[in-house]
């Protein structure tokens, strides 16, 4: 966890978002010899952006446009539990709070979920 980070928004809504990535971070990574799972600011796309990464399942980048719809997964039902509304629900909240989502991942190696919120203060 990088120290110091800050950020505007809806205490139980920030909740809500972190506990969904940082739960499918955990997921994700629960087959993994030695899982990691890293949170923190970074630059991204030219913004600075908040991260969730894990070293876990990671996921085909072709079906990212997938990842934050209703019902939809990427994984079969036998391989990770869920019901497919956690990445719709965080980007809901994210939009709503003028930010925003995407993610970088490959099979096997893991994925990173990043996010913007206003007034982003980074790490110094």
């Amino acid at each position: 966890l990088q120290p110091d980070l800050t950020a505007d928004g809806d205490p139980a809504l920030i909740r809500a978002v972190l506990d969904n990535l940082l739960g499918n971070a955990w997921k994700f990574s629960s087959k993994c010899g030695q899982a990691r799972i890293e949170v923190g600011e970074a630059s991204s796309r030219g913004k600075s952006a908040f991260y969730v990464r894990d070293n876990g399942a990671g996921f085909d980048m072709n079906y990212a446009s997938k990842l934050f719809g209703a019902f939809q997964r990427l994984h079969l039902a036998r391989e990770f539990e869920g019901t497919g509304i956690g990445l719709a629900t965080v980007y809901r909240i994210i939009q709503r709070h003028g930010g925003e989502i995407w993610a970088e991942a490959a099979p096997g190696q893991g994925a990173t979920f990043y996010f913007t919120l206003p007034d982003v203060v980074a790490a110094s």
